[in-house]
């Protein structure tokens, strides 16, 4: 509840290590105990449920925001409940997709919000003062608009390879739940994470990038 508060605060290079750092620590721990140790079926049935609030909350959460950080903040709400499915099948397979699902949202992520630090020199804070992105930096509106598609999980960008390995083990070890609510929230998080690409390519209400104070 407090991620999305934090992300629009703090400044972008601290958001982006609270984005990446604690979940490769946390993904490394859990996956120590999926390795060398095992879990009973309730351990495994909380994991699935915090998988699928997880994916939900941050689908649909990110659909209502209206500045730029806080629709990566529930992006990365919702990427732990996919990277969660990979150790929550407790198998090899689910291992190998959280290390893949891990490795790509964090390059991902570095991308995304570098990008950002470079707007905010802009006075970019709104998701509408992405509108004259296209016509003032170009480079930067395609970076942002494959980054921000990679997020989503549109093919055949990395984004949907690590959705899909980590999908696929959820069927493999008989999650057959799971991995149609990740479906479903993926498809729902391609119009929230879509805005930002659209709005930075075909403008919007408020276009205007505005100078730095001097």
């Amino acid at each position: 509840m407090w991620a999305p508060d934090i992300y629009e605060g703090s400044p972008t290079p601290v958001t982006a290590f609270l984005s990446i750092a604690p979940k490769i620590s946390i993904s490394a721990n859990i996956s120590r105990v999926s390795i060398y140790g095992s879990y009973g079926a309730t351990l495994q049935q909380i994991f699935f449920f915090c998988s699928i609030a997880s994916m939900i909350l941050g689908a649909l959460a990110a659909m209502a925001q209206t500045k730029v950080k806080r629709p990566l903040a529930h992006s990365s709400i919702g990427h732990v409940g996919y990277i969660r499915t990979g150790f929550s099948c407790g198998t090899i397979e689910g291992i190998q997709s959280l290390l893949i699902g891990i490795f790509i949202y964090a390059l991902m992520t570095i991308d995304a919000f570098a990008i950002v630090s470079a707007l905010r020199q802009t006075r970019v804070k709104y998701i509408a003062d992405l509108g004259a992105l296209a016509k003032t930096n170009p480079i930067s509106a395609i970076t942002f608009s494959i980054t921000m598609f990679s997020y989503a999980g549109i093919p055949p960008l990395a984004g949907f390879c690590s959705k899909f390995y980590l999908f696929f083990a959820a069927l493999g070890c008989g999650a057959y739940f799971l991995a149609p609510v990740g479906v479903v929230t993926s498809v729902i998080g391609c119009w929230a994470a879509g805005r930002l690409p659209r709005v930075s390519q075909f403008g919007g209400p408020k276009a205007v990038l505005r100078a730095p104070d001097t």
